[in-house]
C-alpha cells in the first residue's frame, strides 16, 4: 500500500523497486513491459491527485537521491530525481549556490517538483521547470536519453511539466547562482488594500504573496527582498514559537475545534487574522521561501491570468459570504511571468495562483466544485498536482502547445507504458 501525504489517494501496486541507478530504472522499465505492466515513479507523495498511482511497478525514488555534479562556470548542478529539495537546498548552500526562486514547501522530490509544476511566487523568476536546462530520462522502450533546448528539444519543451508521461526523470541538470540572502518583511494587511496597491507591490519586490482568511477581510502578506546582507534571521525562540508552535501546533488545534464545531469558524478566523504581527528577517534565501507544514490537508489550486485575480477573488468572497462553507484554511495567492515550458501553468501569461485549503477530515467536494467553476470561467489551468476535474477536453484548450506535446508522447510511449487513470483523464488514453 502507498498513499499520498494528504490522504487523497492510494495505491497497491503489483510490486515495489527501489532502483540505484538509471541503468536499474531502465531495467525495470523493461521488465515491466514483459510483463505487460505500467509503471510510475513517485515522489514525496505531495500530490493530491492520482499522478504517481499505479496498480503496476512503482518506483521509489530512494536510491536516485544523490548530487551528480556542479559546473560553478556554467551555473548549473546535476541532481539525481529523488533527491529532496531541502537536502539539494543544504548541498547548494555548502557550495555557496542556490536555486533562484522555490515553493513554500521544500520536503518534494526534485523530480516531483519539477514534473508537476511547482511555481512559488516571483516577479522575474517563474517555477522550478523553469530554472531545468537538462533532463536524463528513461523511456518506455528502456533506452536512456538526455534532453535540452539543443538535444531532444521537443521531447524536454513536452516533458520538463510532464507528470511522468513521457518518462521515468532519473536526473534533472537546474541552473543555479551565487547564495543570496532574503529579506522577510511579513504584515496583517485589509484585502481590499492588498487589491488596491496589488500592481504596486508586485512591481517593487522580488517575491510578493498573500494570504487570506476566510470570513474576513484579512491578509497577511509576505514580501522577500534581496539585500546583501547582513544576515539577521529570526531568534530560535521566535522561530520556534512562529512557525512550529502557532503555524503547526496551535493551528492544528484550531481546525480540530472547527471540524468538530463549523460553526465557529468564522469567528476563530477573526481571532487568528487580528492575533498576527508584523516580523521582518534576513537570511539565507531557502530558509526564507519555504516552511514547515505539518497540519495536514485537501487542496485545490488554479492558474489565472493575473488581471483576472481581483474579479476571480470577488467571486469567491461571494461564495464565501454565502455560508454554504465554513473555511478555516487561508486562501494563498501568488505570481510568477509568464513562461515558455508547454505544459507549464504559466505558459504564455503573466499568472496569480489562487490556492484553497481545507483541514483533512472535513468537507471539500462541494467547496471546490464552487471554485472550479469560477476559476474555469477566467479561463483558468488546475495546478497538475492538485484536486480538480478537468479533462484533455478542457485542458488542450487551454494549453496552446498541448497537442504538439501529446504527439511527444505518442512518438515517445505509444502503448502507455508509464500511464494511470488519472494522465488518462488529463491528458488522453
Amino acid at each position: 500500500m502507498w498513499r499520498t501525504w494528504s490522504g487523497t489517494q492510494e495505491a497497491r501496486p503489483r510490486r515495489i523497486a527501489a532502483p540505484s541507478g538509471t541503468a536499474a530504472v531502465a531495467a525495470a522499465v523493461r521488465a515491466a513491459a514483459e510483463e505487460g505492466l505500467r509503471v510510475r515513479m513517485v515522489g514525496s507523495g505531495h500530490s493530491f491527485t492520482g499522478a504517481a498511482v499505479t496498480d503496476g511497478v512503482l518506483l521509489s525514488p530512494t536510491g536516485l537521491a544523490r548530487l551528480r555534479g556542479v559546473d560553478a562556470e556554467a551555473g548549473t548542478v546535476t541532481v539525481e530525481a529523488g533527491m529532496p529539495l531541502c537536502d539539494l537546498n543544504e548541498e547548494l548552500h555548502a557550495r555557496g549556490l542556490a536555486l533562484a526562486n522555490m515553493g513554500d514547501i521544500a520536503v518534494q522530490t526534485a523530480a516531483g517538483a519539477v514534473q508537476t509544476g511547482t511555481h512559488g511566487t516571483g516577479r522575474d523568476c517563474g517555477g522550478l521547470a523553469e530554472q531545468v536546462v537538462g533532463m536524463e530520462l528513461v523511456l518506455a522502450d528502456g533506452s536512456v536519453v538526455e534532453c535540452s533546448a539543443d538535444r531532444e528539444s521537443a521531447l524536454f519543451e513536452a516533458a520538463r511539466v510532464g507528470l511522468g508521461a513521457f518518462g521515468v526523470v532519473t536526473a534533472l541538470t537546474l541552473r543555479v547562482e551565487p547564495a543570496f540572502l532574503l529579506r522577510a518583511r511579513e504584515e496583517p494587511m485589509r484585502l481590499e488594500e492588498v487589491l488596491e496597491r496589488l500592481p504596486q507591490l508586485r512591481a517593487e519586490n522580488d517575491h510578493f504573496e498573500f494570504f487570506w482568511f476566510p470570513h474576513t477581510g484579512r491578509t497577511n502578506t509576505k514580501r522577500n527582498n534581496r539585500v546583501q546582507g547582513p544576515a539577521e534571521p529570526l531568534s530560535p525562540l521566535r522561530s520556534w514559537l512562529d512557525d512550529e508552535f502557532l503555524s503547526n501546533t496551535v493551528f492544528e488545534g484550531v481546525n480540530r475545534l472547527g471540524r468538530r464545531v463549523p460553526a465557529a469558524i468564522p469567528a476563530i478566523n477573526q481571532v487568528s487574522a487580528r492575533a498576527l504581527s508584523a516580523r521582518t528577517y534576513t537570511d539565507a534565501s531557502y530558509r526564507v521561501f519555504a516552511s514547515p507544514r505539518r497540519v495536514r490537508f485537501v487542496e485545490t489550486e488554479y492558474a489565472v491570468p493575473a488581471e483576472a485575480l481581483p474579479e476571480v477573488l470577488a467571486q469567491i468572497r461571494r461564495i464565501l459570504d454565502s455560508g454554504r462553507h465554513r473555511i478555516g484554511f487561508p486562501i494563498e495567492v501568488r505570481f510568477t511571468p509568464a513562461d515558455r515550458v508547454w505544459l507549464s501553468t504559466a505558459y504564455g501569461r503573466d499568472t496569480a495562483y489562487v490556492a484553497a485549503h481545507v483541514y483533512r477530515g472535513m468537507p471539500y467536494a462541494d467547496y471546490f466544485r464552487e471554485l472550479e467553476a469560477v476559476f474555469t470561467a477566467a479561463e483558468g489551468r488546475p495546478h497538475w498536482g492538485k484536486l480538480h476535474t478537468r479533462g484533455r477536453g478542457d485542458l488542450s484548450a487551454a494549453y496552446p502547445r498541448f497537442e504538439e506535446a501529446m504527439a511527444v508522447r505518442d512518438r515517445v510511449d505509444p502503448q502507455r507504458r508509464f500511464a494511470n487513470a488519472y494522465l488518462d483523464a488529463v491528458l488522453g488514453a
